[in-house]
């Protein structure tokens, strides 16, 4: 499968097997992350993997912050699935920007600057991830509504720096269709 290919058959996978993903599967697709460009090469990512029997700690720790968004009255969207795929997956992959803060916390307006800039490298990252795994036979969903459980899952992990999401990782077991798109040309203006 050649890149293109790898780009036009991921899909965001909700239904994983029970199948375990071999820790060789799980090293080739954190070392396509660590490929991605960085702004100045600051390779600003941090991986954190989530398997086994600290997969049940981790939902535990997601379902708490639901509770907490819940009993505030916070729209939860889709998270009580999310929680329910984490679940399901047999590796989930938190990333960390070692060098941001919470998204809570007060910036300078260059501090902004560096975070936008290290959030764009390590969603590169997160997207090397995401074709790595499709290479690989593996499906793949990128989640970001782990913020809804944010410093819970911060404290869990005993992590510094800024979470910016997480991806589940396992065998599919679901072949979704392709989500609309929007034609380039609706989106692109060239001058």
């Amino acid at each position: 499968m050649n890149t293109l290919e790898a780009i036009a058959a991921r899909r965001s996978i909700r239904k994983f097997k029970s199948d375990p993903v071999p820790d060789e599967v799980l090293q080739v697709i954190l070392n396509a992350a660590i490929q991605a460009p960085s702004g100045k090469n600051k390779q600003p990512w941090r991986f954190i993997v989530v398997k086994e029997d600290k997969r049940a700690e981790m939902v535990q720790v997601m379902r708490g912050g639901i509770a907490k968004a819940k009993a505030h009255g916070r729209n939860l969207g889709s998270c009580e699935g999310t929680a329910r795929i984490m679940e399901q997956a047999p590796v989930t992959v938190f990333v960390f920007n070692p060098y941001g803060v919470s998204p809570w916390s007060k910036r300078s307006i260059d501090q902004n600057i560096d975070e936008v800039v290290d959030d764009q490298s390590i969603g590169a990252a997160i997207q090397n991830m995401l074709l790595a795994a499709q290479e690989l036979g593996l499906g793949s969903l990128w989640i970001c509504d782990v913020f809804f459980a944010y410093d819970d899952f911060c404290a869990w992990l005993g992590e510094k720096g800024a979470m910016i999401a997480a991806v589940s990782l396992g065998y599919a077991n679901e072949s979704p269709s392709a989500r609309p798109r929007k034609p380039a040309s609706e989106v692109t203006r060239v001058l």
